[in-house]
């Protein structure tokens, strides 16, 4: 990924990709689109040198955009609920937006590692099965993401996009992210919820090391596309990461088993060693980062 390119960045007020759009800002030339409803947040992009264009991505209307990028990078989230709104953003407006920006040399669509089938503790390869993993939680997610790799991969054969799929695991870090709800819920006193397979095992994944890899994963783009399961380096059980949460917030955790929660998901990040390397956030060091930009 040359100095200087031109960088497209879908959902850029979000908490990943917010940090992702300032980290590329500071060599590339970064367009951020989203409907900008934080004005706050298009302030401080804005402030970075990024270059703000309103759009809402779930009605695919592109005018305002330019078709003149070297690499996009795909970060938009909907949990609506709601199959209709959620099935279109993740899967007809993504295509359509590859149809618009097909001349780009790479694109990035993340996804998530709520695409798999719940397996417990097994460690999750990108070749295992796919599966309604979050439906205790988010009805509409995993299928809607399911569908969305799917048009992203016929797109990128449709159009010739090199393109990498990129499964994310659970992102975190100043912006937010799970684990800061969990700090939120300890601190009101109330109990986490578990699934009853312990424990709930993830690879957490800090802003820092995600923003730090997104030029390396779209210099691994390719026909047929690449895909790629994305975390931390480290297994941590939501358990401990609660736990230390709650040390350094000076509160008490509790749990609560149910069925009615996302169990872990586990993920073999051998493909992700090999295309870009390993992550360098110590997931302690991430989440007491995390403590102190989330004051109570």
């Amino acid at each position: 990924m040359d100095s200087g390119s031109k960088v497209l960045i879908t959902g850029a007020t979000g908490q990943v990709a917010f940090p992702v759009a300032i980290a590329l800002a500071v060599e590339h030339q970064v367009t951020a689109i989203a409907r900008f409803r934080d004005t706050a947040k298009r302030e401080a992009l804005e402030a970075r040198g990024v270059e703000c264009v309103e759009v809402d991505l779930a009605k695919a209307d592109f005018a305002k955009v330019s078709t003149d990028f070297d690499y996009v990078a795909n970060f938009a989230v909907l949990k609506s609920g709601k199959w209709d709104l959620d099935v279109n953003l993740y899967a007809e407006s993504i295509s359509l937006l590859m149809e618009h920006t097909r001349s780009a040399k790479a694109f990035l669509h993340c996804s998530s590692t709520g695409v798999y089938q719940p397996a417990g503790a097994h460690e999750l390869k990108e070749s295992d099965p796919l599966g309604d993993n979050h439906r205790a939680m988010m009805p509409t997610y995993s299928i809607s993401k399911i569908a969305a790799e799917v048009m992203v991969r016929y797109s990128a054969r449709r159009f010739s996009i090199p393109t990498t799929i990129a499964r994310l695991n659970v992102p975190y870090g100043d912006e937010g992210g799970w684990p800061a709800f969990h700090l939120a819920m300890m601190r009101a006193g109330q109990p986490i919820p578990v699934h009853a397979d312990r424990p709930n095992l993830f690879n957490p994944i800090h802003h820092d090391d995600i923003a730090r890899m997104v030029p390396a994963l779209l210099d691994s783009a390719s026909l047929p596309t690449t895909i790629v399961n994305w975390g931390g380096d480290e297994t941590v059980s939501l358990e401990e990461w609660c736990e230390l949460l709650a040390s350094e917030a000076g509160c008490v955790p509790t749990f609560i088993e149910t069925d009615s929660t996302i169990g872990g998901v586990r993920v073999d990040l051998t493909r992700m060693h090999e295309l870009v390397g390993h992550t360098k956030i110590d997931w302690r060091e991430g989440m007491r980062r995390l403590v102190a930009s989330h004051p109570a």
